[in-house]
């Protein structure tokens, strides 16, 4: 694939004007998603068991690490653009099946059809909008971009989530099972806007030359590899957390009708920390590294301390933690060449999918036993280590440089 000339410098400010209004509108239709507070209900309404439920959870997390990799050799070999339109309207199918003929092969199917179209977007995304962004000049962006991209899918999440309850009580799941196929379908029509000035090749080797190459620049590259596994570190722990927030609430003490008041103070911190991600794009490792401890002690602290009032420091924590997300992948896409960008940045999408599998167990087994404040606590560990390695690379780095001078 090749890359068009960029264009004159005078018509830099417009095309990143374009790119980051359609990103912002993607963001929030892929998230504006009246389904989330209540599917489990519908589930449980249908008469599923605990396992049933169980299982499909395991489906849909299954179906993004088989298809992860694959997604994003396919985005490389073909059109990024296209495949982020055709994420969308797999999601869509899935929803609409859920509240059409709800039943556990619908709900089965509707897994893996959005488990599908999440593979198709993940990897994608950001490999559009760093080439685009480079193509021009304004790669430097990126982090402010995502950032706010990222931060604009949250309140898009917190916003169906206050939705959800009126528009249940007025037509129930049909209601908002239509208007989260709406917004599917929205993001979709959002997607045809991307520009994207990479032609695709032609050749039927294409997709298995794509991965060769990809996976070679993974192999030949240290600092490829070194972001590539930065990338699931800071994000799988966190990422699986958030799950388990209400339930962290609820053990503080306070009535089930304040615990969405507390969520929302801790996706609040998690929206500063992206919209913090431009003015800390700069930050050294050991910066990096310092982000990372502060954010598990203000975890672990704020889990500990088992008051509606410590939350503030996991609201703090999880900021932390979504800054740290953004700018590992901005390290990532730095470090990469755009042919194997979208096809690199799923491989780090698999390690975070496999990382959240590990986290789940893990979090399942210490919260059976000694509570939520407890297993919230014990999952700062890993951000620690991470944080003890990255400030001994960078020792070893300024040693090196300073070897290399004398």
């Amino acid at each position: 694939m090749t890359l068009s000339p960029p264009p004159r410098r005078a018509h830099r400010p417009a095309a990143t004007r374009r790119l980051a209004r359609t990103l912002y509108a993607s963001a929030f239709c892929d998230e504006f998603i009246l389904l989330y507070p209540v599917y489990a209900l519908l589930f449980s309404d249908t008469g599923l068991s605990v396992w049933q439920m169980a299982s499909l959870f395991a489906l849909w997390s299954l179906t993004g690490v088989l298809l992860e990799v694959p997604s994003g050799v396919w985005a490389d070999a073909v059109s990024r653009r296209l495949l982020l339109v055709l994420g969308p309207l797999l999601t869509a199918t899935g929803f609409a099946l859920w509240v059409l003929v709800p039943s556990y092969g619908a709900f089965a199917l509707g897994f893996v059809l959005w488990g599908a179209g999440g593979a198709l977007g993940s990897g994608a995304l950001e490999a559009l909008v760093y080439d685009e962004l480079e193509r021009t000049g304004e790669a430097g962006q990126y982090a402010r971009l995502m950032g706010r991209a990222r931060a604009l899918g949250i309140a898009a999440t917190m916003t169906a989530m206050g939705l959800a309850g009126p528009v249940f009580a007025r037509g129930g799941y049909h209601a908002v099972g239509a208007a989260s196929v709406l917004a599917c379908l929205a993001a979709a029509a959002v997607a045809t806007r991307f520009p994207e000035h990479r032609v695709p090749s032609a050749g039927g080797e294409r997709w298995t030359a794509t991965l060769r190459a990809g996976l070679a620049e993974a192999r030949a590259d240290r600092s490829v590899r070194g972001a590539l596994l930065l990338v699931p570190a800071v994000t799988a722990v966190w990422g699986a957390l958030d799950e388990y927030t209400p339930l962290l609430a609820l053990e503080t003490g306070v009535a089930p009708g304040a615990v969405p008041w507390l969520l929302l103070m801790i996706w609040a911190g998690a929206t500063a920390g992206s919209l913090l991600a431009g003015a800390a794009e700069s930050l050294s490792a050991q910066g990096f590294a310092a982000l990372l401890a502060g954010s598990a002690l203000a975890l672990a602290v704020g889990a500990l301390a088992g008051t509606p009032a410590a939350l503030v420091l996991v609201a703090l924590a999880f900021g932390g933690f979504q800054l740290a997300t953004v700018l590992a992948d901005v390290r990532l896409q730095r470090r990469i060449d755009d042919t194997g960008r979208a096809t690199l940045t799923s491989v780090a999408g698999l390690g975070t999918e496999l990382g959240n599998l590990a986290t789940y167990g893990a979090y399942a087994a210490v919260a059976t036993y000694a509570g939520h404040g407890t297993a919230f606590a014990l999952s700062a560990v890993p951000y620690l280590l991470t944080a003890l390695l990255l400030t001994g690379a960078a020792r070893v780095a300024v040693r090196a440089a300073a070897a290399k001078r004398s």
